[in-house]
């Protein structure tokens, strides 16, 4: 060959390998947002409290469950120390379709399926319908974008009877056992997941039926539903989002007997055991995707988000105690903080440097990430990665995790987190406002409670179990954090309190 040959075939080899570069670049990653119903961030193996150093520490805990995938995810990702959602489960999934805070949302309280858990002093106009088929969701953009849409599991946004108790209506093009219910009537297949069972019919699991009466888990059977719909879109050469949304480890706490020879500790009591068993089950799922998106040779190209939606429900201890997530105090539906800070970790399925499409996304490998994340962060973050936009006139109250995820700082965020709950619950009537180390808790005295109890201040860098009140010691930080906690409630449109019709507006201390 001449030498004019060989370097016409060096530019076409350098032209072929730059075009498979700029093609894989522009391919959209498949995105799984893996949500855990009721996991607070004690409630795996995988250590992601920090302390006053900012280094991670190992608590009983995490020794007491046995979470290998999470761990796997942990090591090839980052996770967030103080990664927050409200504190019961409709307000945190609304906020991850919508991008915005429940306080704009208005649907501050759980929907209950069949009537409208106001509560005696609610604001009766909160948003018990949940979505709407016109709501602007995310998997409404992704798709789009040009996204298979896939709902597995509990969806829980709207009562029984609305439309938007079908997740099919909201955005996605599969819907597979989700309805408006926010547990499952059982877990076991032999009870048809509370078809077959007369006791648990009113809570029963739609769809799902060729596992009825087999000893299918429901975790189980949802996870190999997940894996045929990743299937069916890498048949159609469609980038996916997976909404991965186990009902588990939300009660009834039944054991699943895969792993019930594993976790036997009478101080755990039975409960304790099953709800370990309910978290070794989710594990595994995470595991059987990530195995699956590998074997199918889409592990690179995938993005995996794991979260829960409230602090733990784990059966240990009440409310205001330092048990279900210690060293946080509390737990789902309190004020405290274990009833808000949850797990978050990222990870590509398969990570790789250099690789075209991760670099749209740089992950931290092992990473841990001491700064703020929020719940609806998730919307803003997946829509830029997809090259996906809200409309100009939707407010996103989220802010992009991108240089989070990197395990950079990102100043231009706000380290601010507002949890609004007008409505009785394990605490009642509550706002929360986090702001950098600080917290404040305003309380809604609507009973003859005493005025003392109306404000709480809590240092979290050096007093994260929040047993040391500072609000008297501290007045001049109560009234600037105060200020600002009801300026972001009168920005987001705040629903209140009432009693007999008269709104209960925060009320400012007196300096």
């Amino acid at each position: 060959m001449s030498q004019d040959g060989c370097m016409r075939c060096v530019i076409c080899l350098l032209f072929f390998v730059s075009g498979l570069t700029i093609g894989a670049s522009n391919k959209s990653p498949n995105i799984i947002l893996f949500l855990v119903d009721d996991m607070g961030i004690m409630d795996t193996s995988v250590p992601m409290i920090v302390d006053s150093e900012g280094e991670l520490k190992r608590h009983p805990l995490n020794e007491w469950y046995r979470t290998p995938n999470i761990e796997r995810l942990a090591e090839n990702g980052i996770r967030f120390s103080a990664f927050y959602a409200h504190t019961v489960c409709s307000p945190t999934r609304i906020s991850i379709m919508t991008g915005q805070n429940a306080a704009r949302h208005r649907t501050t309280q759980f929907i209950s399926p069949d009537r409208r858990n106001t509560g005696e002093f609610g604001p009766e106009d909160w948003n018990w319908e949940g979505l709407v088929p016109s709501s602007v969701t995310l998997p409404h953009l992704l798709k789009g974008a040009g996204y298979q849409t896939i709902h597995v599991g509990k969806a829980h946004f709207a009562p029984v009877g609305y439309v938007g108790e079908d997740p099919s209506k909201l955005g996605f093009d599969v819907n597979v056992a989700g309805c408006s219910y926010g547990q499952p009537g059982s877990y076991f297949g032999s009870d048809g997941y509370g078809n077959l069972n007369p006791r648990r019919t009113n809570r029963a699991v739609p769809g799902l039926e060729k596992y009825h009466r087999t000893d299918t888990f429901l975790t189980e059977a949802l996870t190999l539903e997940a894996k045929a719909e990743i299937d069916t879109a890498i048949e159609r050469n469609e980038p996916f989002f997976l909404y991965m949304s186990h009902y588990a480890v939300h009660s009834p706490f039944q054991s699943d007997p895969r792993f019930a020879s594993a976790f036997k500790d009478p101080e755990k009591g039975k409960n304790g055991e099953a709800f370990a068993t309910l978290v070794a089950g989710v594990d595994k799922s995470l595991g059987d995707l990530i195995d699956h998106i590998e074997d199918r040779e889409v592990a690179e190209n995938t993005l995996i988000l794991f979260m829960g939606d409230n602090g733990s429900a784990s059966p240990f201890g009440k409310g205001d105690e330092i048990r279900s997530s210690a060293p946080l105090r509390g737990k789902k539906a309190t004020r405290w903080e274990g009833g808000t800070r949850v797990p978050f970790i990222a990870s590509w399925g398969a990570p790789q440097a250099n690789h075209p499409v991760q670099g749209k996304l740089a992950i931290q490998r092992g990473g841990i990430q001491n700064r703020m994340g929020i719940c609806y962060d998730v919307f803003p973050t997946l829509l830029e990665l997809a090259g996906a936009k809200a409309p100009a006139n939707h407010v996103v109250d989220g802010r992009s995790l991108k240089a989070l995820l990197a395990g950079k700082s990102d100043r231009s965020r706000k380290e601010v987190f507002l949890s609004h709950f007008p409505h009785p619950h394990t605490n009642s009537y509550f706002t929360s406002y986090r702001e950098g180390d600080w917290k404040l808790i305003y309380r809604y005295l609507l009973n003859g409670e005493d005025e003392s109890e109306r404000y709480a201040l809590f240092n979290l860098k050096s007093d994260p179990s929040e047993s040391n009140d500072l609000s008297r010691a501290r007045p001049g930080r109560v009234g600037q954090l105060f200020d600002s906690m009801v300026e972001d409630l009168q920005d987001m449109g705040a629903l209140y309190p009432r009693i007999n019709g008269i709104e209960q507006r925060p009320i400012r201390p007196s300096q």
